[in-house]
């Protein structure tokens, strides 16, 4: 029993003696990915070992030996475990592990009482201490140097807004640095959580929703891929948006089939590929993973295994530096005592000061153990793959190469094929007549496809038009996607959207437009509703039916008072026959029933009769009635002009709160258009009233095209809620349409764009040069203008023909109230006025028309000045007890002439100035009717000039005949003479009397000028 136990003695003094040999150096590898086909840690390691033990410097040296152990999962238990078992081993350094945080805090804890050196090579999960322990170095770059890296990235590309897509919570604090530059600078970053389904798509709906086109992803490398897959199933990987990863493996990835090629994908490297190892490195490991795997898992080396293989060299390199100053001597150390490495503490110190160039680039730690004076790669996705763009020094900052990354848009514009998303609406876009026999572009036209030439023209780039499949311009569906030319532009189906495509900010939320390139606002179109023409009745529209009756009450009313009052006064009874021997007592009284309803209508007439009032009382009354008569009378012929000369247009609205108020006339708009977006979002009362009308009106009050709206409008009660720019273009064509009121609203046509267009810029430029250059206005006339209705007509006043009026009824201007002038005041003062009807040639029947009139012989006559310069002409002369006549409106040349002071005849006797001749108004049927009216007729003699020959009108009256003047010896003779006539003949009229008293008294017209 003795000889068995003694070399069971012997073995652990061997394994101190091999374990302290200066022929071996032993480094343990925690490795949590002991797969083959996964990063290749195993290999690399491998690799790192052969190598240095084959250097040529290393010979006659402790060769290094490396003891991997493999973590099935990430448990502290299992961790302290695996620790106790490497820790006998008399190890110099622990590597690892690469992804598991909770066993790598285990190691670095455990480490750090024993004074054991430990490389961490996985990315920080969160920060549990301010300061690691200082044992514990990292290889990876810190999250600290990541968001100051991709916030200058940020800053570079002057992005003021962005979405962080965390995986986990920690990465708030792993990204700290970047959340404090947005709140400085006040930018906004929006972040985004996964749940715990893991699913990314809710998160990407938003963030297209919110239109956000910078995305940061703060994931693993596996959970950044799947990300960006979703977001290619949502149309979100393309050129309009920038995603950057945090994690240094992405690049790694293969997204050959996933992306666009213009899509901006930017991500960090941190390989060395100018190593002279890299390229070897490299291929071994896709050596292996062809002959060990199914397929190549990476592109290239993963991160994991290149940091392991500098970790190697770093301990290799600093446990060199220490032997040079001291021996090192490695002893096995026990998780159950106390005792530490007495060289741990030195060789942590050696290890902060190595400097060498690895896989991962410039190794170097500062004093708390982590990896500095490093760059990171800046690299861009292109077709060919990932390209350097620019790198980030931590000392240093960013720089970037302008010659990689060449933003002019002009140049990627050049010779680029867009896709344009469009629809049918005239004027913007129209097939031509001869489509069919045509392909491609040329088979539309319009004002879109013109504008669309003009921006190819300056930006030199082609495009293919093509009709949007549903047909409408675009609106958000329940469950948050759009129709139309907004949802082609959202799943990036089309690059532009050129139509009459309306900015709204709901729209401008998830995609981009360019700058208005037309302003308008919504209008109501309506048909033109004509009032009726005049008619037998059209008299009795200038007053309403109230007025009417009240006019016949007071008509009655003035009839019964004047006819009391005239019974009652005693000055209206008077002695019918004052010359009647015996009938004096006879009184008599005008105003009987008949005459008092007779006297008013003669009054509102404007005619007169022959009854006149005697009494004070009873004038008082005809006076009111007769100021009530020529108000009335003025008022009626005033509105009887506007009513036959005028066709007024009917309209039931002339406002949208009047359409908003009424029921009877049906109104809508565009179904999936910007117009019933407005009323669907708007607040203004008169506008929601409007929408819950629309909305649950049935049938359908909404239409699918402007056409379809348009011949609803002409067909049915209906007014149309659309663009004021297609009002003023359908108005133009159609002269039964009208628009009712002014804009709802003001807001503008823009050229649609995906979130973050990179033309976007560009086109806003183009569309300025347009505008300046005044070719959007001249596109704009060429397409609206040419209608057959006028441009600013106005449906309310439309002139009509009188009968009778000839031309100049229909040429009278509803504004100025006024008539052109008549042919007559036209002509040239050198042609020859015509004669006046009846009128005979100058000197005919001279002698006798003086002997007629003046019964006496014949004098020279005198030429009288008639109007318009000529001499000659009839003249009127009115009774010299009655008011003057006022002229009769007329054309130049034909007005009535009145005395004057100064003027021929003034102090002539009576006979001379009824001798003397007024030109009688000639032209104009109205002066004529108005001149033979029975009063005139009464009251006025006419006679002739001798330039004109003798022409009178017939008297009714015997008393009114000229009649030659009498002797003043037979005055009294004549006197009784007359007085028995009448007698004979009855009572005398007013008139008859006035002029009695005037042949009996003739001195007193002698008196009168």
């Amino acid at each position: 029993m003795p000889r068995v136990s003694a070399p069971l003695v012997l073995l652990p003094a061997w394994l101190v003696m091999v374990a302290c040999s200066p022929h071996s150096l032993r480094i343990a590898a925690i490795l949590d990915d002991p797969m083959e086909c996964s990063r290749g840690e195993r290999l690399s390691i491998t690799l790192a070992k052969n190598r240095i033990n084959r250097a040529p410097e290393r010979l006659g040296k402790a060769k290094v030996e490396v003891d991997i152990f493999e973590l099935l999962r990430d448990s502290e238990y299992e961790t302290a475990e695996t620790m106790c078992q490497i820790l006998p081993k008399g190890v110099v350094a622990v590597l690892g592990p690469s992804s598991s945080p909770a066993s790598s805090s285990i190691i670095s804890n455990i480490c750090g009482e024993k004074e054991v050196p430990h490389f961490k090579v996985a990315p920080e999960e969160f920060v549990k201490f301010q300061f690691q322990r200082f044992t514990t170095l990292n290889l990876h770059p810190s999250n600290t140097d990541i968001s100051v890296a991709v916030a200058g990235i940020l800053n570079f590309f002057n992005c003021t807004t962005a979405c962080l897509i965390c995986a986990k919570a920690e990465c708030l604090l792993n990204l700290e640095k970047l959340l404090r530059q947005f709140l400085i600078s006040k930018d906004t970053l929006s972040v985004r959580m996964l749940d715990d389904t893991r699913d990314p798509t809710p998160l990407l709906k938003e963030i297209r929703d919110d239109k956000t086109a910078t995305i940061i992803i703060h994931a693993n490398a596996s959970m950044s891929h799947t990300i960006l897959l979703k977001a290619a199933e949502l149309g979100m990987v393309s050129a309009y948006y920038t995603y950057i990863f945090t994690n240094l493996e992405f690049s790694l990835q293969r997204m050959d089939s996933l992306v666009d090629d213009r899509v901006n994908i930017l991500g960090f490297s941190i390989f060395n590929q100018s190593h002279a190892f890299f390229q070897e490195f490299a291929q071994s490991l896709n050596q292996s993973w062809q002959e060990n795997c199914d397929h190549v898992p990476f592109t290239g080396p993963a991160l994991s295994s290149a940091l392991l293989f500098d970790a190697v060299y770093a301990v290799v390199t600093a446990v060199q530096e220490l032997n040079r100053s001291q021996e090192i001597g490695v002893k096995p150390l026990s998780c159950g005592s106390a005792q530490i490495w007495q060289h741990g503490t030195s060789l942590m110190n050696y290890l902060r000061m190595v400097e060498l160039e690895g896989l991962t680039g410039h190794i170097e730690f500062n004093s708390k153990g982590q990896r500095s004076n490093y760059a990171l790669k800046i690299l861009q996705f292109t077709r060919n793959g990932f390209r350097q763009i620019g790198q980030w020094h931590v000392a240093e900052g960013l720089s970037m190469d302008s010659r990689l990354y060449a933003s002019n848009i002009s140049d990627t514009l050049f010779n680029t094929t867009l896709v344009v998303t469009t629809i049918l609406e005239n004027p913007y876009l129209m097939l031509k007549g001869n489509h069919q026999e045509m392909e491609g572009n040329d088979r539309y036209e319009g004002f879109c496809v013109d504008m669309l030439k003009e921006l190819a023209e300056i930006l030199r780039f082609n495009y293919k038009i093509r009709l949007v499949g549903d047909g409408v311009y675009g609106v958000p569906e329940a469950n948050g996607t759009w129709t139309g030319m907004v949802g082609e532009l959202i799943a990036r189906k089309a690059d532009l959207a050129v139509a009459g495509l309306t900015i709204t900010a709901e729209r401008e939320k998830v995609i981009d437009f360019s700058k208005p390139f037309m302003t308008l606002g919504i209008s109501i179109l309506y048909r033109v509703h004509m009032g009726r023409k005049p008619g037998y009745f059209s008299f009795l529209d200038p007053f309403s039916p109230g007025v009417w009756l009240f006019m016949l009450l007071a008509y009655l009313a003035v009839s019964c008072v004047l006819f009391l009052v005239a019974r009652l006064t005693p000055y209206e009874w008077y002695s019918p026959h004052p010359c009647a021997q015996g009938r004096c007592n006879l009184l008599v009284n005008q105003y009987s029933l008949g005459n008092s309803l007779w006297f008013p209508v003669g009054g509102f007439m404007q005619q007169g009769s022959t009854i006149a009032p005697r009494a004070l009382s009873t004038r008082c009354v005809s006076g009111v009635w007769w100021a009530f008569t020529l108000i009335i009378i003025s008022s009626y012929t005033a509105n009887l002009a506007a009513f036959l000369t005028v066709q007024r247009m009917d309209v039931p609205i002339e406002s949208v709160d009047d359409l908003a108020d009424q029921t009877a006339i049906e109104y809508g708009t565009i179904h999936g258009g910007s117009s019933m977006t407005f009323f669907q979002n708007s607040r203004y009362q008169t506008y929601q009233r409007m929408w819950n009308y629309m909305y649950s009106k049935q049938p359908s009050v909404f239409v699918k095209s402007t056409e379809e709206g348009i011949a609803r409008v002409l067909n049915s009660n209906y007014a149309f809620l659309l663009e004021s720019t297609m009002n003023e273009y359908y108005r133009q064509r159609n002269c039964n349409l009208t628009q009712i009121g002014g804009l709802l609203d003001t807001k503008g046509y823009g050229i649609g764009m995906p979130v973050g267009s990179v033309f976007r810029d560009e086109f806003d430029l183009a569309i300025l040069q347009l505008q300046e250059n005044n070719r959007l206005e001249i596109l704009k006339r060429k397409w609206w203008e040419g209608g057959k209705c006028p441009k600013e007509e106005d449906h309310r006043a439309k002139g009509v023909r009188l009968p009778g009026d000839g031309d100049r009824a229909a040429q009278y201007h509803p504004v100025s109230g006024q008539y052109p002038p008549p042919p007559a005041a036209r002509r040239s003062p050198a042609a020859p006025a015509p004669h006046t009807r009846g009128a005979q040639a100058p000197g005919h029947g001279d002698a006798q028309q003086r002997e007629a009139v003046r019964g006496r012989g014949a004098r020279p006559a005198r030429a009288e000045t008639g109007a318009g310069g000529r001499p000659g002409g009839p003249r009127l002369h009115a009774h010299p007890r009655l008011p003057r006549v006022p002229p009769l409106p007329g054309p130049a040349g034909t007005a009535v002439a009145r005395p004057q002071r100064g003027e021929p005849g003034v102090g002539e006797d009576h006979q001379q100035q009824r001798a003397r001749v007024v030109p009688a108004a000639t032209g104009r049927a109205e002066a004529g009717r108005a001149l033979l009216s029975a009063a005139s007729r009464d009251l006025y003699s006419v006679d002739t000039s001798p330039d004109f020959g003798a022409s009178h009108f017939s008297k009714r009256s015997r008393s009114l005949t000229p009649q030659p003047e009498t002797a003043p010896g037979q005055a009294a003779g004549s006197t009784r003479r007359r007085c028995t006539q009448v007698a004979k003949d009855g009572p005398p009229s007013w008139a008859q009397r006035h002029i009695f008293s005037q042949r009996a008294f003739p001195s007193r017209q002698n008196n009168r000028v």
